[in-house]
This record gives structure tokens, sequence and C-alpha cells, in this order.
């Protein structure tokens, strides 16, 4: 969603503020702008990338303390006036997050004389603090801050000028990420680490109902109260190398191919083949609390839901428990039926996404013990659960997700295997099958990255069809799904993922010569299953691409092409055929000459509902 930076220091802030946007890049925007403090204040934005809000910053613009956004439409069209920073005499704000009380407002400091110059529900927020500062009082900028955030409902990271006080930035948090970064004689703030790798690793991360200041040697953090708050730096681990494309021609396909390290990262040190078990110290559960469990409900949104589906199958076979998998979107407004002894599972790469925040927090007033799964160390999501298991895939630069959706693939399984054993439903030599299998993915994925030539001719072949099919039993419907949602993400062809027994209920009606039908069609126990519906679509004429294990000799006599994968243990199947179909897409949307890092209407983190 949209992206904020900020600088304070010694340097010349424009570079810094246009290289820090760069990075937030691949979060999704349609503006840019920023404000520089160069004896005044100085705003510049536009509608449009990055690269032309540059062109518009003259030369000698020379001040070293400012801010700047990348936008994402929610309110107001995608045009230069609704831009952020926006201003209010001297003040400047920059703002992630809804403002649900923003019409109220707006009514209220029309009558008082404010006029708006945006469709924005930002332009709210500077007006406010303007007349929090000057109104009534003659308050600082932080104090007015408190002011203000204490009027606002819904989300919001804010960072703020005031021309009357140069030497400093006030900031804001609830609901919307936001990170302070420290350096040597500058500081910086962020909407995401990843903004500030080329400058620190050492950052702060804000929570809920803080404000503060930054200056250029040090960080004050306060409650709305004005109490004083403590927090020690934590440092990333990411290396601005991590984040960049290293010779790939989008970061898409770099990910894809980082996903041999980023699952051999994410299990390092959890899996002891020889005792058979998957140790899992940040898991806070006690054995008898494990042994109680009556039921899990997985809460997450898109490529995370796809994953918790896999997740539903693995906790019901290897674990016993009775699972539910909910859309985060709907479950925060159902009336969820839950218990103490029940435990939630929230997916979240970002970890910050509000859809499933919210469902996390509604779960945890009926007394249920919380599991986040994620890929960002200190995001929200990490302070809102009882236990956190990391995927350890590094940033995530793509919009479509492909080495953190394998990674979480990753922890369900550890975790599957960890309260399966726990409970007594596998034995030592069933998790040590699994545990070995899990060991030789890594490898499993390069074989699969090496002969990527052969997909990359499917995709070619198949580029210019209007509809696709995916198709999927017990743990490759999940699979069928994320197939989907990849194709239709980044290529924009229409794509649907269906469990293969549905597909005579409705879809068949849809199926023509015209229709390729992916069928993930590796061996297992629902295998005859899968070649009786491969068999239903090629009576109507439809192209069938398979992903079919390496030595399977019988599935070319029914399919007409065939994607191969190393031959794995069934359960762990998924991982591999979730690689051939993410090529899939990757080459199918090169062929078309899609937006593939970026593709349209699309965010990498959505911080809003």
């Amino acid at each position: 969603m949209c992206g904020i930076v900020g600088y304070i220091g010694d340097g010349h802030a424009v570079p810094i503020l246009i290289d820090s946007l760069r990075m937030l890049e691949y979060r999704g925007y349609d503006s840019a702008g920023v404000t520089v403090f160069n004896g005044s204040l100085e705003t510049y934005k536009i509608a449009g990338r990055i690269k032309e809000l540059e062109n518009i910053i003259p030369e000698n613009t020379k001040g070293s303390i400012g801010i700047g956004h990348t936008r994402w439409a929610t309110h107001g069209k995608p045009e230069t006036k609704n831009a952020h920073p926006h201003i209010s005499s001297g003040i400047s704000v920059v703002h992630n997050g809804i403002i649900e009380n923003y019409l109220e407002l707006k009514e209220r400091l029309t009558d008082l004389g404010y006029e708006f110059q945006s469709d924005t529900d930002t332009e709210v927020i500077a007006h406010l603090l303007h007349f929090n500062m000057n109104g009534n009082s003659n308050n600082s900028l932080l104090d007015g801050l408190a002011e203000t955030v204490k009027e606002l409902k819904g989300s919001y990271a804010i960072a703020a000028l005031y021309d009357k006080e140069p030497g400093i930035m006030a900031f804001a948090r609830k609901d919307s990420p936001l990170v302070v970064g420290l350096g040597n004689g500058s500081n910086y703030t962020a909407s995401d680490v990843t903004a500030l790798l080329k400058h620190t690793k050492k950052v702060i991360f804000i929570n809920d109902d803080e404000i503060g200041l930054v200056k250029p040697e040090t960080v004050e953090i306060y409650d709305l109260e004005g109490h004083t708050i403590s927090r020690d730096p934590e440092t990333i681990e990411w290396t601005l190398e991590a984040a960049e494309k290293a010779g790939y021609e989008h970061f898409m396909l770099k990910e894809i191919h980082e996903q041999p390290t980023s699952i051999q990262d994410t299990f390092a040190g959890k899996l002891s083949e020889l005792e058979g078990t998957v140790t899992l110290k940040e898991l806070y559960l006690k054995p008898e609390e494990i042994k109680r469990l009556r039921r899990a409900t997985i809460i997450a949104c898109g490529t995370s839901w796809n994953a918790g589906i896999l997740g539903k199958y693995l906790f019901e076979k290897l674990a016993g428990i009775h699972t539910d998998v909910e859309t985060a979107s709907e479950f925060r407004y159902s009336n969820p039926v839950l218990c103490g002894e029940e435990l939630t599972i929230a997916i979240t790469q970002s970890g910050e996404t509000a859809d499933t925040l919210a469902a996390v927090r509604s779960s945890s007033s009926y007394g249920c013990r919380s599991i986040a799964i994620t890929n960002v160390v200190g995001s929200t999501i990490t302070r809102e659960s009882d236990s956190v298991l990391y995927t350890r895939a590094g940033p995530e630069i793509g919009v479509a997700a492909t080495k953190t959706f394998t990674a979480q693939l990753i922890a369900l399984y550890m975790l599957a295997i960890n309260l399966g054993r726990a409970r007594g439903v596998i034995s030592a030599n069933e998790a040590k099958d699994l545990i070995v299998g899990i060991k030789r993915l890594p490898g499993q994925i390069q074989k699969i990255l090496n002969r990527k030539e052969a997909i990359k001719e499917c995709a070619i072949q198949f580029a210019e069809s209007r509809d696709y099919f995916f198709i999927g039993r017990y743990l490759n419907f999940p699979v069928a799904l994320e197939g989907a949602l990849k194709l239709k993400e980044i290529s924009y062809i229409h794509a649907e993922g269906y469990a293969a027994g549905e597909l005579k209920h409705g879809p068949l009606a849809l199926i023509t010569e015209e229709t390729p039908v992916v069928a993930i069609a590796t061996k297992g126990h629902t295998y005859e299953k899968i070649l009786s519906n491969i068999k239903e679509v090629k009576a109507r004429d439809a192209t069938v691409i398979a992903v079919a294990d390496d030595d399977d000799t019988e599935i070319e006599k029914y399919v007409d092409v065939v994607l191969r994968v190393p031959s794995s243990h069934e359960l762990l199947s998924p991982v591999l055929s979730s690689v051939v179909l993410q090529l899939l897409s990757y080459y199918t949307a090169l062929a078309k000459g899609c937006s593939i890092d970026k593709p349209r209407n699309l965010a990498k983190s959505v911080t809003v509902e």
C-alpha cells in the first residue's frame, strides 16, 4: 500500500528521500511526493512514478530534513492534487491508513474556514493539526499531533513537519506500520524497513497509540498522555543486496530462484530426523494445552489463505485437530463460535494485513491462544499474537508472493508435525519421513529451476488464452487455487482454481478447446481420481497441462503437456508443484509484456480494509 519515508540529519534530504521511496515501489502506488525544509517547507508531488517526481524537484533544493510518500488511491482519484504530502499553513503531513470519520472532521474544519484542495482523508489531518496548534492554543508540533490523533477514528501512520520547528519530525501510529531508523548524526522514518536498508539496520518499531519526535541525534517516543517510552533498537538482518534484483530481469524471477535458500533458512535448526522431532522454541504452548486443543482456526487473506487451506489438511491429518480456514475480511464481521481450548493461526507475509490483525484481535477476545506466521520481524502481528513462527524468506519485493508462500507452507508443515508429535497422533518414524522429505525440498526445487525452459515453452504456447482452469484434489486443491491466483495477478488472464471433483457441478460448462486446464496430478491417494477428472475435460476438447512426478510414465497418455517435478513424499509435493506454477505464471506474463513486479491495481502490503 502507501509508503512513508522521512529523513533528518546533516545530509542532502532529496536524494535520500527519492532512493528510499524507490525501495518502497514494490508496495504499489499511483502518485508520489516530498516536502523538504529548504529555508521554508517546499512540497513537490505528482500523479505518476518516482522518476517523474524527481524531474520536477529543482536542483537547488538543498534541505536536510524532509518527508516523502508513495500513494495508492483510496480516497480520491490518482491525481496530483490527491498525492501526499498535504499542507496546511506551514504544516506538511504524510499518512498511511484510513480516517473513518474524515467527513465529519472535514465539515467541522470547513465551518472553521479551512479550504480543502484534495479529495483525500489525509488533508483533514493536516488542517486539524494546524487547528490544534494554532486555533485554541499555541501548542508545539508534538502536542498538536497528540491532540489530533485523539480525534481520529481509523488507522494511521503519520509523519509531519512544521516550518516553525525546523529541527524535528513528528510521528504517530495506530494500526498502520511505522518504523524509525537510527543513523550516525541522522535518523529516519519509514513504513517499511526495506526503505531504510541502504542507510541503517538499527531500527525501533513504533507501536499503536504512540507518538514521538525524530531529531538528528535522538528519537523520543511517548504515549498519548505524554509519558516517555523507552525501547531498545533492533537490528535488521536483511542486506541491501537481498532487496535488489541481483541480475534477474524481474524481482519475481529472482524471488522464485531464492526458494531453495528461503526454505532452508525457514527450517534451519528446527528439524531432527534422528529423533523425528520439530523443535519450535518460539511456540509458547504447554504440552497439556496442545493435548487439550479441540479446534484450530486459520485466518488469512489472498495467497496466505491458500497456504491456510493446505494447513487445514496438514493439521487434521498429522495433528488430529479439526481445522477451519477463514478469510480474515469475512471473519472479523461474522459471529464466530470460539472458546479457550481453540487455537487461532494467523498467516500474513507482512505482519500488517489490516483484516488479519482485526480477526486475531477478535479471536483473542474469546480467550483463544494465537500463533502468527509472518515474514517481518517486529511487525504488528508479532505483538498481537501469543507465539510467532517466522518465515526466514527475506524481503519480497515482487507484489505476487512466491518465496513467502512456500516459506509459509514450510512453517505449516513444521507446526503440524510439532503438534502431531505432542498429541501422539503421528509416530517418530512418520515424522522422520516427513523431516527427511522437507530437507530434500531445496535440492528438488533447484532441479525444477534448472529445467525452467520447458515451463517457459509451455507458457508461450498458451499465452494468448483468455481463460485458464487449474484443478487439483486434496492437498493439490490449494495448489490449484494459488496457481490460478498467480496467473490472474500478473498476466491478467482470467483463471479459476477448483477442487477437481467440483467440475461436474457447473464449471464443465465453460470448458472448450480454447481453455487450457492445468491439472496437478502428482502421485498420491487421489491420483486415480484426478486422472478421471482429466478425462472429463479432455472429453470436452480442452488442452490439458499436467504437473506430474518424474517417475510417472502413464500421465502422458492422458494429457497434452507434462511439467515434471521430482518425486517426493505425498504431503510435500504441493511445495514443488507451486514452484512450477509460479514459473508458468511468470513466463506467461513475460510473453504478454505485462508489468510483472507491479501488476495493475494491486499492492504488496494491504494495510487497509
